[in-house]
């Protein structure tokens, strides 16, 4: 047993460091508050989605149940990366403890795999609404829609348990410096010495229903969802059904756009790859609510109501 444990400490080190930005010194101090900011509000969007879609009856349908499930997502992933990221650039060390470090590799793995199919998922929830209206109701009931939630979370989950871990089987080199500012499995890969090929083949293989197959079920969805707007006799209600598509097409653009890009792009171009992490992995989750608040009609109204309600409960108790 001691000989295990010998083996773990000399394989992964107690702490790593993160690089993260630290070659822009001058740049640390002016992200950590736009880093700040953008946590708060990320905090507050993604929460106050939740809790609104629990409070009024007429969110309660299958989109904005989706919907509950990616903020929760986007509040799971934020709080995984962006804690430690501004330690990291308020303070001089840009370390993190071995355990913190392999806790957000699981946990990143997790949210950003489960991300990719629920947006898969939220496609086909559009598509149905619009291509078969009779029958939507009957398709995604209740249960259907908690089945297919489980199902994205429970596919992230286990393809993150077997990336994860093969990952800490590796033996690491004596450098323990991370070229990210966050624990991410392909970047640990790349401090090992061992033979990573069962890694590579593993991710690649990983890659195809979350990288390939999401994606083309999106487009393929829209594809359908497109053909079938352009039949529909009324301008008025062309513009209706494309309006509902309209705020799931942004934050699929911005998941898979950055995130495609990133992981396509040749090795050596490290700042450039740094912000188009802190894009996808920071800001989406925060432009994700204001999208979905400012171009959705029915938590416009929803929103209306609450402040309404409060304004009224503030009158009461001043008299």
């Amino acid at each position: 047993m001691q000989v295990d444990t010998e083996r773990q400490n000399v394989s992964f080190p107690n702490t790593f460091v993160l690089v993260g930005f630290s070659e822009h010194p001058w740049l640390e101090m002016p992200l950590f508050g736009v880093l700040l900011v953008s946590y708060i509000f990320t905090m507050i969007g993604n929460s106050s989605i939740i809790v609104l879609s629990l409070v009024e009856p007429k969110l309660q349908i299958p989109m904005y149940f989706f919907l509950d499930n990616l903020s929760l997502l986007d509040l799971c992933a934020t709080c995984t990366i962006v804690p430690q990221l501004l330690v990291n650039l308020w303070g001089p060390e840009k370390t993190i403890a071995s355990w913190s470090c392999i806790a957000q590799a699981y946990l990143f793995h997790w949210t950003s795999c489960t991300e990719c199919v629920l947006l898969a998922v939220m496609a086909f929830d559009r598509y149905v609404a619009i291509c078969c209206p009779l029958r939507y109701v009957l398709i995604m009931h209740l249960w259907a829609c908690v089945w297919l939630a489980t199902v994205c979370w429970a596919s992230g989950l286990a393809n993150s348990l077997v990336q994860a871990t093969l990952t800490l089987y590796l033996t690491l080199c004596s450098k323990n410096t991370l070229d990210h500012f966050f624990c991410e499995v392909p970047a640990l890969i790349k401090l090992a010495c061992s033979d990573t090929t069962t890694n590579d083949l593993s991710l690649a293989l990983g890659a195809i229903p979350f990288g390939i197959v999401s994606p083309l079920t999106v487009l393929i969805s829209y594809v359908f969802i497109a053909r079938a707007v352009l039949k529909l006799p009324s301008a008025e209600g062309r513009r209706k059904a494309l309006g509902t598509c309209t705020s799931h097409l942004l934050v699929v653009s911005m998941f898979f756009g950055p995130g495609v890009y990133k992981y396509l792009q040749p090795p050596g171009n490290g700042t450039q790859s740094e912000f188009l992490s802190l894009f996808y992995c920071v800001f989406t989750p925060l432009l994700n609510p204001l999208i979905y608040t400012l171009r959705n009609k029915d938590v416009k109204e929803a929103w209306k109501k609450v402040l309404a309600s409060q304004g009224q409960g503030t009158s009461l108790k001043g008299r």
